[in-house]
């Protein structure tokens, strides 16, 4: 913990204080650091969980996970395809000025334009924003965004989008936004320490954000600093000894401990990432269904999940959280069945079994031994591979490029709870989270037609039916979703844990 102490130190000093943790200093025990400090610019929660202390959106969501107007006053659906918003007067950025519906504009464009960011180059996020055809401005407080077509998961996606100064942008640049935060929310960046810690205060000016969720207003707390300490084991001891007061991704192992000591407690939520086993369809092997339901039925996932996760996950037979809009909640199981698993082997034409690789990032590392053992024993000898993520992302999920590996264990978000971005990315062709390879026309098709259907119903039905063409081709091992574990101080108050991962400080205090 010394090390922890030293930066505590050193941030005390900046701020002109007495060098030792004061009662209004709230610090998170973080799993890794910001990519970037834009909005605009990333495709990573942990990176939006600290933006989003700094940046406000258009619309926001409580910890339940409804939606609520925050720099928007109120928005209506004018059509299928046209949504107006009104945007709150009196908010003001962290520099003073006030923040405009022309500010909001910008934010959008700068997202959905091709080339939107500056310099040629283009939002990675774009793709949240949907089939947007034009963002423009009615009056003073009124924004329109059309689309193309209908898409009714607009407002459910546009929590993602922090709203930005277009002046402060064209000031400092692309470049400058990746360092040089300054938004409308409840906190402002006092200074990143690349690697170490991200430390906030507060911004006494804070409008208050959204109405519909209580007790708005400026911060509880003077300052944040999200502390980057990317091992688990040092998180917890960070937490036990009063160093942070939160952490997130306790280890289910450590929650015995954690709920027993006098100083701390665990706190679960649901979470929205589904796990799953990408097996490469295009390959020599997994080309042939038998030999991907021989996987499935070679892994004891009730075992996993009591053994390892500590019986905090739910297993899944499709894609979807039990929790998502439009779930089959009547999907056949593939049971742990090892001799099913050699039976169907031996049907596909390996009568000797099969030798393959499984790929994996570190903090998976014991998932994934665990998986192996459970596929070699079912005739599928399996070593594990663990790489680091970026790469793994480059060999896995290149759009339209060949699969290289054997099998992948990984997962992907949910945070909306509506299929249209977990289903589409994962399984439409060529999409970019197919790590799979996998193609269906039929099942683009019905994805396609689900992502603009308006009948809630009908649409549900339609992800129902595509839940169950993906159970029957199995293009993936369908494992658990699991729940998202926090260790929090028992100084903490006025906080607790959201499904999409967001760490809203907003209205955290400290006792």
């Amino acid at each position: 913990m010394k090390a922890i102490h030293r930066t505590l130190v050193a941030s005390a000093i900046a701020f002109g204080m007495a060098p030792s943790v004061q009662a209004q200093e709230l610090i998170v025990g973080f799993t890794r650091d910001a990519d970037t400090l834009d909005p605009a610019n990333h495709r990573n929660r942990e990176t939006e969980t600290i933006i989003r202390n700094i940046y406000d959106g258009v619309l926001t969501r409580s910890s339940d996970m409804q939606i609520h107007p925050e720099v928007a006053e109120s928005f209506t659906q004018v059509s299928a395809t046209v949504y107006d918003f009104t945007i709150r007067p009196g908010i003001t950025f962290h520099d003073g000025s006030a923040l405009t519906v022309e500010d909001v504009k910008f934010t959008l464009d700068r997202v959905v334009l091709e080339g939107g960011m500056g310099g040629g180059q283009s939002s990675p996020r774009a793709s949240l924003m949907g089939p947007v055809e034009s963002i423009e401005i009615l009056d003073e407080s009124t924004l329109r965004i059309t689309l193309s077509e209908p898409w009714p998961l607009l407002p459910a996606m546009l929590p993602h989008q922090q709203i930005v100064s277009q002046a402060h942008v064209e000031a400092i640049g692309a470049d400058g936004m990746a360092t040089q935060a300054m938004g409308a929310g409840p906190f402002r960046l006092a200074e990143w320490r690349r690697g170490d810690s991200v430390i906030l205060e507060r911004f006494d000016a804070y409008y208050g954000g959204a109405t519909g969720i209580p007790e708005a207003g400026p911060a509880c707390v003077e300052r944040v600093i999200f502390q980057v300490i990317p091992e688990s084991a040092s998180r917890v001891a960070a937490l036990l000894s009063g160093d942070v007061h939160l952490i997130n991704e306790l280890p289910p192992h450590s929650m015995n401990q954690v709920n027993n000591s006098p100083n701390a407690q665990v706190m679960t939520v649901n979470g929205t990432r589904s796990f799953f086993l990408a097996l490469n369809n295009e390959g020599e092997i997994f080309n042939d269904v038998r030999v991907r339901q021989a996987v499935a039925h070679a892994i004891d996932r009730d075992l996993i999940i009591d053994r390892i996760l500590s019986g905090t996950a739910t297993p899944i037979d499709g894609i979807l959280s039990p929790d998502a809009f439009g779930k089959n909640h009547d999907l056949p199981a593939y049971d742990y069945n090892p001799e099913r698993a050699r039976a169907l082997l031996a049907e596909a034409g390996y009568p000797d079994g099969i030798t393959v690789t499984l790929d994996t990032e570190g903090a998976l590392r014991d998932t994934a031994e665990a998986i192996a053992s459970l596929l070699t024993n079912a005739g599928i000898t399996t070593r594990v591979q663990v790489g680091e993520s970026t790469l793994l992302t480059q060999k896995w999920r290149t759009q339209g490029g060949p699969k290289e590996g054997d099998i992948y264990l990984t997962s992907w978000g949910n945070s909306t709870l509506d299929p249209f971005d977990i289903f589409v990315p994962t399984h439409r062709t060529n999409d970019r989270g197919n790590a799979a390879g996998y193609s269906n026309p039929e099942l683009d098709a019905l994805l396609d037609e689900a992502a603009v259907e308006l009948d809630r119903a009908r649409r549900g039905e339609m992800y129902q039916q595509a839940e169950a063409m993906v159970n029957a081709d199995l293009p993936y091992v369908y494992l658990w979703v699991p729940q998202d574990i926090y260790g929090v101080s028992t100084r903490l108050s006025n906080w607790s844990p959201s499904p999409d991962s967001r760490i809203n400080l907003h209205r955290a205090c400290l006792d």
